[in-house]
């Protein structure tokens, strides 16, 4: 017989096929009658060499005792159909030994035709008929005992064949499922990853035109067979095709992966769980909770706080889990609008299925053994209850969150201890002199950077004159609102000195650019002062002469308005800025400016006008704006300048102080020169009490007289001239009494002992006012005092005199 040509070998095809397998043909006597290509390849030998040869000698099995195809003599033939496998080691003519298996096929035959064929045999390599059979148990495995669900799509993408564990999980009865597309089968289905995909019909045409495999693609949907409402598996595609290449279908691969999807999904859901506190507002962290949690863990969620926490106090302690006095901080619900329409699906964490049935799941917010609120978990069919580890996952968000209500806590009680500090010392109530008007305000700041330093005074000076003050140190905080308060302190202490602005600032940058103010620091401490960088402006008007006299380290100048016929628009002053305090190097420069009646002078800080997208000078142009169009009362201008500023997004806090100067009125002033000769102290005291009369102050003539028969001799006796007496009537509450020379030795308060002749002129002075002082000027000094209207004279100081 002509020799058999085998086809290609590939891969792990059956090593039995006709078009690869070695063929040997034995007739009825049991010799070779025909030797395949394969054979040949196999054994090695050559057709002309084993044709006519007993196959039991040409495959003789080197290892075996006895000879073990002696079925192939006539009289052992097996019955038709009786085929055979065996194993044997076969010498090749170079020597070498080959393992072979031989598949041994009987052959029907005509009876007359008794030297036809009687068996085929089919040789193989032993090593790839084994890898051959593993290849074999391997798919039976697969297909029958492994929980792998395997389903076969036709080019169509219509389901063709699916194995046992498909059908199980399914519940699918024979046939129901044959032809049938994916969308139909599954219609609830949904891919949660990779994305790019939206049905799975997409994967199978990809998979079916490119030839390339797709893998672990994340598949959710209801198995109805199964305990479980909704699975997740993970799916992998690849072609089916012949020989040749040509696409005979797609066969899907999946496994369920609920439980370990469950798990990385609550890793990754405790990883996000960074999101949570981004800011210091109870309010925010709760919503961030409540945004992290719904859909993908709970159905809904609401987030409760003690009162106590939310105003930074310490939660009280409670008997039960939950503290009292809860308000509602967030509440979501998978139904909201905020959530997209893709988030609008069952969330995987909760698929299976449990013996417990807790579907309310309610837990404090602990911090320690103290409970700062509750945050309560929803879940609602078909989604399976909470399971262990479910309320171990909760449990740690519950513990993340409530440290951050703690921190946001914290913030509040130091803000708010900051804020109060901050309005504290802060004037309380700025005194009301007759030559101004007053409004102010002070805006803390919004946001975690806390109140700030910024602060504002009115100081009364005297003969009537008013100091005003404006000043921002930098930072926030506590110790901002300190330094603040040490500067305001210093600035008060100074100005009862009646020094002029200049060098009123020059102590103050003395005192801050050695670290102290009022405190010294300690030896080794290498800590510079926080008042460092501080900016002032100090102003001094006196109504008088309608004159302001003003100097600034490092702080905006003011802005300064009139009123009136003629009045000019609003505008920035002309004020030299000498350099924040403690830095030094520079001196301060005092300007005087001249005032009309009704003038309105606008002080603040650069919080006023600064903000996020808004520079100084847009900023000042818009204070200026609403002080030119203002026509009420400095109240509402105040308003109006605030609620500007909160449109502007101010990162800083901010302090305004509005003055409406006024003139001193003529008919209440009263100047004569005196000359230098003791005997014109008489003529003095009868000048005082004729305005007095005028005036009808007679009841203050007694003390009025006294004060300026001493304060005048003393200037005649002590001082140079010129001596000059100058008298007040601040608006009916207050008659102050100067008297000038060009002298600059100060007076000094002392007690006369018994014996002594002099000395007593001024503690009278003393006994007699309400106040008085001394202040100095280019010119020389000036001693004042202030007579108190309606005041009585004591009777012990009566018999003194």
């Amino acid at each position: 017989m002509a020799t058999m040509r085998a086809s290609r070998e590939t891969g792990h095809q059956n090593p039995f096929d006709t078009t690869t397998a070695a063929m040997i043909v034995v007739d009825a006597q049991g010799r070779v009658a025909g030797w395949s290509p394969g054979a040949h390849s196999l054994y090695g030998a050559d057709t002309r060499d084993v044709l006519g040869r007993p196959v039991s000698e040409v495959l003789r099995d080197v290892r075996a005792r006895a000879e073990t195809l002696q079925g192939f003599g006539a009289a052992r033939a097996p019955a038709p159909g009786g085929s055979r496998t065996e194993s044997r080691t076969v010498r090749r003519p170079d020597g070498s030994l080959v393992e072979t298996v031989l598949r041994i096929f009987p052959v029907e035959r005509v009876e007359k035709d008794r030297g036809g064929p009687a068996w085929v045999v089919m040789a193989a390599a032993g090593d790839r008929y084994q890898e051959w059979m593993t290849d074999q148990s391997m798919l039976s495995g697969l297909f029958t005992q492994a929980p792998v669900g395997l389903s076969v799509y036709d080019p169509d993408t219509r389901l063709i064949w699916v194995n046992d564990v498909v059908r199980e999980v399914m519940g699918w009865q024979a046939g129901e499922w044959l032809g049938q597309p994916n969308s139909v089968l599954y219609p609830h289905g949904t891919i949660l990853s990779p994305p790019g995909y939206h049905e799975m019909e997409e994967v199978l045409e990809q998979v079916l035109h490119t030839g390339e495999a797709v893998l672990d693609v994340h598949w959710r949907g209801p198995t109805p067979a199964a305990s479980e409402p909704y699975q997740v598996y993970s799916c992998s595609y690849f072609r089916l095709q012949d020989d040749a290449g040509h696409p005979l279908g797609i066969c899907e691969a999946a496994v369920d992966i609920t439980d370990r999807y469950e798990a990385q999904t609550r890793l990754a859901l405790l990883g996000r769980a960074s999101g949570i506190g981004t800011t210091l507002d109870v309010r925010q962290t709760a919503e961030e909770l409540a945004g992290l949690v719904v859909p993908e863990f709970a159905d809904s969620v609401r987030i409760e706080v003690a009162e106590s926490v939310l105003a930074g106090e310490e939660a009280p302690p409670s008997a039960s889990a939950a503290p009292a006095g809860l308000r509602l901080m967030a509440e979501r619900t998978r139904s909201d609008k905020s959530i997209a329409q893709s988030d609008q699906m069952l969330g995987v964490i909760g698929s299976r299925s449990t013996t417990a049935h807790q579907r309310l799941l309610s837990l404090p917010l602990l911090l320690g053994s103290t409970a700062l609120g509750t945050v309560t978990f929803l879940r609602q069919p078909p989604r399976a209850p909470f399971t262990e580890e479910d309320r171990a996952l909760a449990e740690e968000l519950a513990s993340r969150t409530v440290v951050c209500v703690d921190n946001a806590r914290r913030y509040i009680r130091e803000h708010t201890t900051a804020l109060k500090l901050q309005r504290d010392l802060l004037p309380q109530a700025l005194p009301q002199p007759s030559g101004i008007e007053l409004a102010h305000r002070y805006i803390p700041t919004i946001g975690p950077l806390g109140v700030g330093g910024d602060w504002y005074d009115v100081i009364a000076l005297s003969g009537a004159r008013v100091g005003l003050v404006v000043g921002d140190v930098v930072g926030h905080g506590v110790d901002a609102a300190a330094t603040m308060g040490r500067l305001r302190t210093s600035v008060r202490a100074l100005a009862a000195l009646d020094l002029p602005p200049d060098e009123l600032l020059t102590r103050l940058d003395d005192l801050v650019g050695q670290a102290r103010v009022g405190i010294h620091r300690a030896p080794g401490d290498e800590g510079t002062d926080r008042a460092l960088g501080a900016t002032c402006l100090y102003a001094v008007y006196d109504p008088t002469s309608r004159t302001c006299a003003m100097a600034s380290a490092g702080h905006l100048p003011p802005v300064v308005t009139g009123r009136g016929r003629g009045a000019r628009q609003a505008e920035a002053l002309d004020l030299p800025t000498g350099p924040p305090l403690g830095i030094g190097g520079l001196p301060f420069e005092s300007v005087e400016f001249e005032f009309p009646e009704g003038t309105v002078l606008a002080l603040f800080t650069d919080g006023l006008v600064k903000a996020r997208g808004r520079d100084v000078d847009e900023g000042v142009a818009d204070l200026c704006g609403v002080l030119d169009a203002s026509t009420g009362s400095l109240q509402k201008a105040c308003d109006e300048i605030v609620s500007l500023r909160a449109q502007g997004s101010a990162d800083d806090d901010a302090a305004l102080l509005l003055v409406r100067v006024h003139a001193f009125p003529e008919d209440s002033m009263a100047l004569w020169h005196v000359v230098s000769d003791p005997a014109e102290v008489a003529g003095a005291r009868a000048l005082v009490r004729g305005k007095l009369e005028e005036w009808g102050l007679d009841d203050a003539s007694f003390v009025s007289e006294l004060v300026v028969s001493e304060l005048v001799t003393n200037a005649i006796r002590y001082g140079r001239p010129p001596v000059s007496l100058r008298l007040l009537r601040d608006a009916d509450r207050t008659l102050i009494c100067e008297v000038s020379d060009g002298g600059h030795t100060s007076p000094h308060l002392r007690r006369a002992g018994s014996e002594d002749e002099g000395g007593r002129g001024l503690f009278l002075v003393a006994q007699l006012t309400a106040m008085w002082g001394t202040r100095y000027g280019p010119q020389g000094k000036t001693i004042w005092s202030e007579i108190g209207l309606g005041r009585e004279v004591p009777l012990d100081l009566l018999l003194e005199l």
